[in-house]
């Protein structure tokens, strides 16, 4: 693994009013079955995996990731672009006012599919 840091970092606005400030700090060169781990303040983890055919970019939704406290929401734009998003579960309320504010939709919850 390689980490290039970006300093200063390129900061540039999104959102549908364009409010929204994103830093882009670094870039992580992965190897074919390298991993690294994102750590959230209180601990939650979430694991991004490089393979020789792309990429883990999340952990199981219904196993570890839940396990870890997330839920995971696939979600469209509307210019019907879809995302998947990782939610904090005690942060649904921050997150449904994103949603709104941002005119989202959450199509599906893949934690909850059986």
């Amino acid at each position: 693994m390689r980490v290039t840091k970006i300093d200063p970092p390129r900061v540039f606005h999104v959102g549908v009013e364009g409010s929204i400030a994103i830093s882009d700090c670094a870039r992580m060169h992965l190897e074919p079955d390298e991993q690294v781990t994102f750590v959230t303040e209180d601990g939650k983890e979430h694991d991004f995996a490089r393979k020789s055919w792309g990429f883990y970019a999340t952990p199981s939704v219904n196993g570890r990731l839940a396990d870890q406290g997330f839920k995971t929401a696939l979600v469209r734009n509307d210019a019907g672009r879809l995302y998947v998003m990782v939610v904090e579960a005690e942060r649904l309320a921050d997150f449904d006012e994103y949603v709104q504010r941002e005119r989202l939709v959450v199509d599906e919850w893949l934690d909850e599919r059986r």
